[in-house]
């Protein structure tokens, strides 16, 4: 199985309890710490057609910059990806991914369904 990636904000409690997770169930995994090194758009797109939840998962909707620049904005999936890459810290964290599928890992034990 080739090794999972983790969307990491290391500052983020829920953040550090997927990678917790990860480790304790000895699950290889590659981090991509995503504020230091932000998602293209081509990534984006990438990650949305993986991903299991609703797009609007994907953003952290109580951010002030939300409120202040989206509030109201129909969260589309070029929506999302256009707030993301402008603001990279609207994305949600933990996001967890394989080649395959994602998923925001709210609670950490989501995880196990990528590897179901």
């Amino acid at each position: 199985m080739n090794p999972l990636t983790i969307y990491h904000n290391p500052r983020c409690r829920k953040s550090r309890e997927a990678l917790q997770w990860l480790k304790d169930h000895h699950i290889p995994h590659r981090i991509r710490l995503y504020l230091k090194e932000p998602l293209s758009d081509e990534e984006l797109q990438q990650l949305i057609r993986k991903l299991q939840d609703p797009v609007e998962a994907l953003i952290r909707s109580n951010e002030k910059v939300f409120k202040e620049h989206f509030k109201g904005m129909e969260l589309t999936p070029e929506s999302v990806r256009y707030m993301i890459v402008q603001h990279p810290h609207l994305m949600q964290r933990p996001i967890v991914a394989t080649d395959k599928s994602a998923i925001v890992a709210r609670p950490a034990e989501r995880i196990r369904k990528l590897i179901e």
